[in-house]
């Protein structure tokens, strides 16, 4: 049926143009030959194809361009008559003879476009006698194209100021009433559009209005080209005429339209001036109009304008633009009690970028908006609507990308309310955005109240919030999130030691309510942050005696103690042995003997009960060795506590490999340069001896099982470890020893039973050269090697 329909459509449209064409060859013919009757008859016959109400609009459109460009030529032809001395009058009266009245309309507005040309009569006379006899087509369509045919002739024909039409004082006024009258009978044609035909159309009907929206619009564009329009004739006359059509006409269609062509033609300047009628109309339209789509454009403008020159910034405070735009807002959302989240959203988000933009320096102004915003939606519960969720984060994001500074946005008090209607998945973008916003600025957070503040707007990344499944989050987000929150809190810094010791408690209250899948991620900055401070107190020797009222270093180790403790929960044993061994290094620094050593005691403590993988045990055992090293506050006895306790680890280790490598590793436990207290060369070598008797038993575990020797790698690297000792002076490490050793390793690499081992042989004539190299360079460790031969 719609293929029928369409088809039929075609042929009509075949047909009006084949007559048309026809009619207009006369036509053509009679102005050559100079027959003003016969171009009058066919130009009438020509424009009978008009009449039909066969044709969609878009159709009609097609028939009617061609049509303009014929009425064109014939205007042409009216104009040498005139010249050549016919009566423009007697032409005016001759077309009205036309049968039909809507060919005969068409010939009165293209003579009277002459007429007015020729300034035989006033143009505001023809002009009103033109808007008026127009009254004669009712049917939409083709009132419309009639309408807009004498709008398209008469535009640059109005008395405007400075034209050559201009007449009397009321000249402008008599301009604006042409148009306003013409734009007037317009809207209710377009309007009235919506009741021809079938209800069942209707939908199609609206799609044809929508089409012809811009033949009513021209009109308000034709009013904001006017020069003598200005600010006064405005805001008493085409303002209020333009509203009252556009209220009383109750169309949803055009009310949109024409409250957004008003905002888009005139200029910006005017709607700042009249802000209190345009907006004063907002709650007058149709419950269904999208009003803040209107609201948000005009917000946009003003915003614009504002940014364009500092000199007009006076102007919107001398008007109260933002009193009026936020009361505005108010009754336009009681107005529309149907209205949708998402209108409401919006409407608040394009307040608030206006008010950041005209008003920056007026937090109080941002924070009302938050506040109404807030106001509107309580007892509404979380917002659902994914569009409206998306605008709330546009909301808080305003105020972030303005100042670049989350700190002023803290001092918003109802920016964490509006938080509050968000669930818990965009209240987790939304805290990413917050950090991203302190990243991207390197903004410090300088006091534990803003601190405080701070978590309480990113708690959606610190907490699970209620309703959160733990088996929707994605493990990738998950961590991603989590090291966001864990690079925000190296942010938090202060000069002042008290005061960066309150933000350390708490940043510690608020994750250790985190749950233990993000302690691993969190608590390792915080230790970092806390260490940070121990080393600061321990640079500036601050108050030594330990007064309770001030932040020691104690006072520090122990909520460190605490901190890491959480972390046992998890469990993340690893973790917690790194972060102690960290902790022992600082109370060495601070020469806290005492709690260094617990600090030792918790990681070995974790070692034996906690960690049974291998390869874990093998990577702590180094780091207890590496740390233990460097460890010079402990006396003799702890000392020899903890240096037994990691050499009985070393010697435990599961692989015989492994069991050699912490061995010998042990042997600087017993060797430290710069401190002559810790120079034992006995034990030294014990470990050497050790560590090779495990390397010989790997040698023969390897044959026993696999029928090669395996790897002499082991020997080399005890090897260097020698030479270390040699050239450190240990006198118990001997040339005879290291003789011994090399031959050792060229004969094990030079049997058949051992594998073959490029990395081997390249790692032991790599310390040969070495050897070499110092017996040539001489000296007093070139003498150590004088001896060795290679």
């Amino acid at each position: 049926m719609i293929s029928d329909g369409v088809e039929d459509e075609e042929k009509w449209l075949a047909a009006g143009i084949a007559g048309l064409q026809q009619n207009a060859f006369y036509m053509h013919r009679a102005l050559d030959s100079n027959n003003l009757r016969d171009a009058l008859k066919y130009s009438a016959q020509m424009l009978s194809e008009l009449r039909t109400s066969k044709l969609s609009p878009h159709k009609y459109y097609e028939l009617y361009m061609r049509a303009f460009d014929e009425l064109r030529k014939l205007e042409m032809f009216f104009k040498e008559e005139a010249r050549r001395g016919c009566s423009i009058i007697d032409l005016y009266e001759l077309v009205q003879h036309a049968g039909n009245i809507l060919p005969r309309l068409y010939l009165l507005c293209t003579v009277g476009s002459v007429y007015i040309k020729s300034k035989e009569a006033p143009a505001k006379d023809v002009l009103k006698d033109l808007v008026e006899m127009s009254r004669g087509i009712q049917n939409p369509v083709r009132g419309l194209f009639l309408r807009s045919y004498l709008s398209q002739v008469s535009r640059d024909k109005l008395p405007d100021i400075g034209s050559e039409y201009e007449g009397d004082a009321d000249t402008v006024k008599d301009a604006v009433e042409f148009v306003l009258q013409n734009f007037t009978e317009m809207n209710k044609l377009w309007v009235r559009m919506q009741h021809q035909g079938p209800a069942r159309e209707k939908e199609k009907r609206e799609k044809e209005r929508s089409e012809l929206r811009d033949l009513v619009g021209k009109n308000l564009h034709v009013l904001s080209q006017i020069e003598g329009v200005d600010l006064e004739l405005y805001k008493d006359t085409v303002l209020p005429r333009v509203l009252e059509q556009v209220v009383n006409c109750k169309d949803e269609l055009a009310q949109f339209y024409l409250m957004d062509c008003i905002i888009q033609v005139f200029p910006d300047e005017y709607h700042l001036q009249t802000l209190d009628i345009l907006l004063g109309a907002c709650p007058q339209l149709q419950p269904s109009v999208d009003i803040k789509t209107v609201l948000s454009q005009l917000m946009e403008r003003l915003s614009n304008y504002a940014a364009s020159s500092t000199e007009v910034l006076p102007e919107f405070l001398q008007v109260e633009a933002f009193s009026k735009l936020s009361n505005a807002i108010g009754k336009v959302i009681e107005a529309q009690v149907d209205m949708p989240i998402i209108g409401v959203v919006t409407l608040y988000s394009s307040l608030l970028k206006f008010t950041l933009h005209v008003h920056p320096d007026r937090l109080d102004y941002a924070d009302q908006v938050l506040g109404s915003f807030v106001k509107k939606l309580s007892g509404k519960g979380k917002i659902e609507d994914s569009r409206a969720t998306k605008q709330v984060v546009a909301l808080l994001s305003a105020p972030l990308e303005k100042y670049n500074d989350i700190v002023t946005a803290l001092k918003l008090s109802n920016y964490p309310r509006v938080l509050g209607f968000l669930d818990s998945g965009t209240n987790k973008v939304m805290a990413t955005v917050i950090i991203q916003s302190i990243m991207k600025n390197t903004t410090h957070v300088l006091t534990a109240e803003k601190v405080e503040a701070l978590f309480e707007l990113i708690k959606g990344l610190i907490e699970d919030l209620d309703g959160t499944p733990d088996d929707e989050v994605d493990e990738e987000d998950f961590k991603e999130e989590q090291n966001s929150v864990a690079r925000l809190i190296q942010m938090f810094s202060n000069d002042d030691s008290e005061e960066m010791f309150k933000i350390i408690c708490t940043v510690k209250k608020h994750i250790l309510t985190g749950g233990p899948k993000r302690l691993p991620f969190t608590v390792p900055p915080l230790v970092f942050s806390s260490l940070k401070l121990v080393r600061k107190l321990q640079a500036q020797d601050e108050n030594p005696f330990g007064d309770e009222a001030s932040t020691t270093p104690k006072k520090l180790f122990q909520l460190l103690t605490q901190i890491i403790e959480a972390l046992l929960n998890v469990p993340a044993p690893e973790l917690a042995l790194r972060l102690y061994l960290q902790c022992a290094e600082a109370a060495n620094d601070c020469d806290l003997e005492p709690v260094a050593y617990e600090f030792f005691t918790q990681a070995y403590i974790l070692y034996e009960e906690e960690i049974s993988d291998s390869k874990a045990q093998v990577t702590a055992i180094h780091l207890i060795i590496g740390t233990l090293q460097r460890m010079h506050v402990f006396g003799v006895e702890n000392r020899d506590t903890l240096t037994h306790k990691a050499t009985g680890y070393s010697a435990k280790l599961l692989k015989k490999p492994d069991q050699c490598r912490a061995v010998y590793a042990c042997s600087h436990l017993f060797w430290v340069d710069d401190q002559e207290n810790m120079k034992d060369g006995e034990r030294v070598l014990i470990c050497l001896k050790r560590a090779l008797r495990i390397a010989n038993a790997s040698q023969q575990m390897s044959n026993a099982t696999r029928g090669s020797t395996g790897s002499v790698a082991l020997f080399v690297e005890i090897l260097n470890k020698y030479l270390y000792f040699l050239e450190k002076g240990n006198p118990q490490i001997t040339v005879d020893s290291v003789q011994s050793l090399i031959e050792l390793i060229t004969t094990e690499l030079h049997s058949d039973s051992t594998s073959p081992e490029p990395a081997t042989d390249a790692f032991f004539a790599s310390t040969l050269r070495y050897i070499q190299f110092q017996k040539q360079k001489g000296g007093a460790v070139g003498e150590r090697y004088e001896s060795i031969k290679v």
